[in-house]
């Protein structure tokens, strides 16, 4: 089987713009749920929906792919699982290793889901001797003096960081001096890279941070309109005041009577 280090996916070469390549693995998910369900064939505005997309989106995203489904039948399920598993290069063997085996490491080494799309965990790091040959999800942990060579020996392209925010930028130089080509950051700073090395920063606290902007938004909505409702029902009862020179008002005079409040042209 191909390794990760000899092969790369074709969605750049092909021109796939990176929203469309974002949202691939969306669709892989819900194509995924109904394969398990033995449906054949699914609509545009069915897997859209599942995906949480729109449909006129989806069916571009699709044009990238040549795939364009068939009028009146919808799109074969299983043939859009391998197209996209192709273009997401989840056809081939992707070893995997993870540094930082805390908490949150040990937590993602025990992810069921890595080897049902394409990836294998192929080693277990981190600094701590304590750690070292203790295994976690099966496998033993290795101490990072071996980074470089496990590596080597494994040809990984992929690596995971899961270390304390202060040594994630001296891990992630050892990696891609070692040959890492693309990193999954979980630790809480950005990493400086050079070129031709792809990262994708995972950080829960700004996720949450983005969720409680939006929780408060949604407060200041509600209570804008119970304001404003409450505002409704007291004016309600309270007469406009009459504008200035309108009968029993207080204008200025003039010779013909009151002046009018807009006068003519």
């Amino acid at each position: 089987m191909a390794t990760g280090r000899t092969h790369r996916p074709a969605t750049r070469s092909r021109g796939i713009p990176e929203a469309t390549v974002a949202r691939l693995p969306l669709y892989l998910r819900a194509l995924t749920a109904l394969s398990e369900r033995s449906v054949p064939t699914v609509s545009s505005e069915e897997l859209a929906a599942a995906a949480g997309v729109n449909s006129a989106k989806l069916r571009k995203d699709f044009s990238y792919l040549g795939s364009y489904g068939t009028r009146g039948v919808g799109y074969d399920v299983e043939y859009l699982v391998y197209q996209i598993s192709r273009e997401l290069g989840l056809t081939q063997d992707w070893p995997v290793v993870i540094v930082g085996i805390g908490n949150l490491g040990a937590a993602l080494a025990g992810y069921g889901g890595f080897a049902s799309r394409g990836f294998r965990v192929a080693a277990l790091i981190d600094a701590d001797p304590a750690m070292t040959g203790k295994p976690v999800a099966g496998i033993p942990v290795q101490h990072s003096d071996d980074l470089e060579k496990i590596i080597d020996e494994d040809g990984v392209s992929i690596g995971v960081i899961a270390t304390p925010a202060g040594v994630a930028q001296q891990v992630c130089d050892r990696l891609v001096a070692a040959g890492v080509t693309s990193i999954l950051n979980f630790a809480p700073t950005v990493l400086s890279v050079p070129d031709g090395v792809d990262v994708r920063k995972v950080d829960l606290s700004i996720e949450l941070q983005i969720l409680a902007f939006h929780e408060q938004r949604k407060a200041g909505e509600e209570t804008n309109a119970e304001d404003a409702s409450d505002a409704g029902a007291d004016t309600s009862a309270v007469a406009p005041p009459a504008p200035r020179g309108a009968a029993g008002g207080t204008g200025r005079k003039g010779p013909d009577g009151d002046v009018p409040a807009v006068m003519p042209a």
